[in-house]
């Protein structure tokens, strides 16, 4: 019989803590914070498992993208009069309040004109626009419930001086305001240059070049934007740093000099001349360059094919005529 008050006991014991525990669990609990994005703070802002009374509205939200705050006291003064029985301090002494917004500022705002100018104008990359706002607000606060906040109406844009005017729409607290953006948009090229002087002749490394950005109305037609065209060339004339440079300005390195005696070949099927000749030009491999047979004196175009070596590219009378040196 004590036993099985003894079991009986204890199984009431049992269940009334975890009754207990099960109520500690639900009890509503004050947070220290609260992040809305309305313009009211309800009780289920305020506290957690405020169940169906988590809608009631308690107090009305600070200025969009501000805080405040506001007595621990109050608020649980205002949820019990609301019908939250239980909801209690939790200790604190006051909540903080911030509302959230949209925040758009200046750096924001530039990265809005240079897309709102890219999508209007083809061929223009927004990454290399280069914007400075001159008429502009130091930062939009915008309704964060709404997904496109900001709506461009109408877009000027002058490319020739880079001057622009843009109107927009943004949603605010309270229905729409206009907001007008103004400054210049000047469109960027990465363009090659020297880092250091260059002399005619000297063959360029990859380590004396560097990347910059120009305006692109600066950039001359046939700008080099790619190192890998030029390293390794020769310089034609010589070059200065920090200016665009062109394909026409390097060359590959000169395998025959002018005035240099070179070994002129001849090759068809079967057979092989070659004669000595004096280069008239310098030339790098490939370069066609003018070249006098030692003997005759007459003067052929001729291929540079290695250092000391040409290729004649004429007319079988013309080889058999420069050739009298035929080995």
């Amino acid at each position: 019989m004590m036993k099985h008050l003894l079991k009986t006991a204890t199984a009431l014991l049992l269940a009334a803590l975890a009754s207990g525990v099960s109520v500690a669990e639900e009890r509503p609990i004050l947070r220290s914070q609260v992040l809305t994005l309305s313009d009211i703070v309800t009780v289920g802002d305020f506290y957690s498992n405020a169940g169906l009374l988590a809608p009631k509205p308690l107090f009305r939200s600070p200025d969009m993208g501000t805080s405040g705050n506001v007595s621990a006291d109050v608020v649980a003064q205002r949820a019990r009069a609301a019908g939250l029985e239980l909801a209690g301090t939790d200790g604190l002494r006051s909540v903080v309040v911030h509302r959230g917004a949209t925040r758009f500022d200046r750096g924001r705002l530039e990265g809005l004109v240079r897309t709102a100018l890219a999508e209007r104008n083809a061929g223009v990359d927004a990454d290399n626009l280069n914007v400075r706002l001159v008429q502009a607000p130091e930062q939009i606060l915008a309704d964060p419930k709404v997904t496109d906040p900001v709506r461009i109406d109408r877009v000027d844009w002058q490319q020739s001086n880079g001057r622009f005017t843009i109107f927009a729409t943004v949603a605010v607290e309270h229905g729409t305001q206009a907001v007008t953006l103004s400054g210049s948009a000047v469109e960027m090229i990465e363009v090659v240059t020297l880092s250091q002087p260059l002399r005619r002749g000297d063959i360029l490394s990859e380590d004396e070049l560097a990347v910059i950005r120009l305006p692109r109305s600066k950039v001359p037609a046939g700008a080099i934007v790619d190192a890998e065209e030029i390293t390794g060339k020769e310089a034609r004339t010589s070059l200065r740093a920090n200016a665009p440079l062109a394909r026409h300005d390097f060359r590959h390195p000169v395998l025959v000099g002018r005035g240099e005696k070179v070994t002129v070949t001849f090759e068809l099927a079967g057979m092989k001349l070659t004669s000595r000749a004096q280069a008239m030009d310098d030339g790098a491999k490939g370069d066609v360059i003018d070249v006098m047979n030692l003997q005759s004196r007459r003067i052929v175009p001729a291929t540079v094919a290695s250092r000391g070596q040409v290729r004649v590219q004429t007319a079988n009378p013309v080889v058999a005529s420069l050739n009298s040196e035929t080995k």
